[in-house]
């Protein structure tokens, strides 16, 4: 009996599966189901003080390309601002990093993470909603602190405190 062969994927420039995390749009645009957990896609709408926190994840390599306009990425490594046609690649092993959309315009970034699972993190924490909807990011009191820091960690990503690169 012969082996299917894989199909290819398309969607539309409308179609995918649309959710509201941290105050952001992202769109998964292929997940681990689609790809064997190979890789996931995401694309990322980042609104204006948008952006997730400092946080790791040693098991996953994660690579922005910035679409519009322009977010700052802090890391252990120290700070990069990141325009239009940037690219920035996480490598494996934690190091602990996040981005903030500085500016007043909405950026852009589309993510692939090797191997996929991090899009299973913005399944469950995040919300659906239509094209071009934002949220206001949810209320990080005490409860939801720890509801998030439980989903991440089940994914195996570490959160940090926003004021971690304060420190040392």
């Amino acid at each position: 009996m012969e082996k299917a062969k894989d199909t290819i994927v398309t969607l539309s420039a409308h179609e995918g599966t649309h959710l509201a995390v941290a105050g952001g749009n992202y769109r998964v645009l292929i997940s681990g189901a689609e790809t064997g957990g190979a890789f996931a896609t995401i694309e990322m709408h980042v609104p204006s003080g948008g952006g997730p926190g400092p946080h790791a994840h040693p098991d996953f390599q994660e690579s922005f390309y910035v679409l519009e306009g322009e977010v700052e990425v802090q890391s252990e490594e120290g700070i990069y601002t990141a325009g239009k046609g940037s690219y920035i690649s996480i490598p494996k092993g934690g190091i602990v990093h996040g981005f903030k959309n500085k500016s007043d315009h909405l950026a852009k970034l589309l993510c692939v993470v090797v191997p996929s699972g991090l899009e299973e993190m913005f399944l469950e924490i995040g919300v659906p909603v239509r094209e071009n909807e934002f949220l206001p990011p949810p209320p990080l009191d005490e409860e939801g602190l720890k509801h998030i820091q439980e989903v991440a960690q089940k994914y195996g990503q570490k959160m940090y405190p926003p004021d971690y690169f304060l420190k040392g």
